[in-house]
C-alpha cells in the first residue's frame, strides 16, 4: 500500500471539520511540515488504529494554527480509510484485517504488511532524530508512555506528555520497537478516546514536540518519569468468549462489569473480584510475559468461579471493548514493578 505525500496541505480544507481533513486525505499519507532548523526533522505517527482519534484532531489543531515547527516534522496518518468506514472512529481496523501495530516486523505480506513497510522505508530514508507514536488508550484512563529502552532520551520524550512510562521487553511488531534501530520511539497512551482530557494532553504534548527546539535529552538533566517495567498480558485464550455486563448472570466464559476501565492505573486487591468465570473456570485465560510464559496461576485464582488476584496488582490498558478483549488482550497489570 502506497503512502501519498502531502508537501502542502489546502488550507480551505483546515476551515472545516476533521470529518472532512480526513476525507480530504482518503488515504494513508505523510504531511511534511517546513521547521525553521531543516538539518533535523523528527516524525509524528498517529491513526495506527481507526478508533483513536486524538492524535488525529491534534494534528488538525496543529495545521490550523498555521505554526512553524522548530524543525522539519513528518506526520503519518495511518489507517484512514479504517477510521472512514461508518460508523466513523469505531473500527480498530477493519474486519478479517490483522492489527497495523503489530506488522511493523516480517512478514509484509498484506495490505497492512505493505503499509507497515512503506512506513519503515520512509522512517529509513528520511533519519529522523525520534519518533511519537500517539494513541488513545482502549478503555478510559490516564495517560502514559510506553517503550522499548529506558533511557534519557526516552524519559525526556515521555516527559512532554506524561510522567509515567511502562518500560517492555515483550516484542509484538510494533511500531516503537523502531528504538532498537537507533531511532528513540516512544508511544503515547493519551487517555481514552471519549475522555475529556485525553485531547488536550494530545494537543499539547504534540505543540511541545514540535515547537521546542530540544525534545531529547539536556546533559544533567533530569526528568521525573515514574517507570514501570514489563507488565504481563492477560489474554482469553482463542475460541472463548468476553462479556460486559452489570445485570448478574451471564454465560460468557468470562464476565467483567461494563465500567472495568475504572481500574486502569488502580491497585486491584486481593478480596476484590476483577470478573466473573464460565464452566472452563481460569482455562479460558493466559497471562503471557515478556519470556512468552504463562504465569496466570502465579498471579490470578479462581474462588467461587469468580477471578481475583492472588497479590495486589497495578493494571494498565484495561479494555470495556468485546473486540479489543478477545483479540489482543484484556490488561495488562504489574506487581510492584517500579523501576528504581
Amino acid at each position: 500500500m502506497d503512502l501519498q505525500i502531502i508537501e502542502q496541505v489546502d488550507p480551505s480544507v483546515l476551515q472545516g471539520s476533521v470529518e472532512q481533513f480526513l476525507e480530504y486525505l482518503g488515504h494513508p499519507s505523510i504531511i511534511r511540515l517546513q521547521g525553521a532548523d531543516s538539518s533535523r526533522r523528527r516524525m509524528l505517527c498517529t491513526l495506527l488504529h481507526g478508533n483513536e482519534p486524538s492524535g488525529l484532531q491534534a494534528v488538525f489543531h496543529y495545521l490550523q494554527q498555521n505554526l512553524q515547527p522548530a524543525v522539519d516534522i513528518d506526520i503519518v496518518i495511518a489507517s484512514v480509510t479504517t477510521a472512514l468506514t461508518k460508523p466513523r472512529f469505531s473500527h480498530r481496523m477493519l474486519p478479517g484485517m490483522r492489527d497495523l501495530n503489530r506488522c511493523f516486523r516480517p512478514p509484509f505480506n498484506d495490505n497492512e504488511g505493505r503499509l507497515a513497510n512503506s512506513i519503515l522505508e520512509f522512517i529509513r530514508e528520511t533519519r529522523p532524530e525520534c519518533l511519537i507514536d500517539l494513541h488513545n488508550t482502549s478503555g478510559s484512563g490516564p495517560a502514559f508512555a510506553v517503550s522499548v529502552l529506558r533511557d534519557a532520551d526516552h524519559l525526556a520524550l515521555t516527559s512532554l506528555w506524561t510522567n509515567d512510562l511502562i518500560v517492555t521487553d515483550l516484542r509484538l511488531g510494533a511500531l516503537m520497537e523502531l528504538s532498537e534501530q537507533n531511532v528513540p520511539t516512544v508511544t503515547i497512551e493519551c487517555g481514552g478516546a471519549t475522555d475529556r482530557p485525553s485531547l488536550m494532553i494530545a494537543r499539547e504534548g504534540l505543540q511541545r514536540y514540535f515547537q521546542n527546539e530540544q525534545v531529547l535529552a539536556k546533559p544533567d538533566e533530569n526528568y521525573a518519569v515514574t517507570c514501570y517495567r514489563n507488565p504481563v498480558r492477560l489474554e482469553v485464550r482463542p475460541g472463548f468468549q468476553v462479556a460486559y455486563t452489570d445485570d448478574g448472570y451471564c454465560d460468557a466464559d468470562i464476565t467483567l462489569s461494563t465500567d472495568a476501565d475504572r481500574l486502569n492505573y488502580g491497585s486491584l486487591p486481593p478480596d476484590e473480584p476483577i470478573a466473573r468465570l464460565g464452566p472452563e473456570g481460569m482455562y479460558a485465560l493466559q497471562a503471557k510475559n515478556h519470556l512468552g510464559e504463562d504465569v496466570l496461576e502465579q498471579y490470578f485464582c479462581n474462588r467461587d468461579q469468580k477471578l481475583y488476584a492472588r497479590h495486589t496488582l497495578k493494571l494498565f490498558m484495561v479494555t470495556t471493548n468485546k473486540s479489543i478483549a478477545e483479540r489482543d488482550c484484556l490488561l495488562y497489570f504489574i506487581e510492584g514493578g517500579l523501576e528504581q
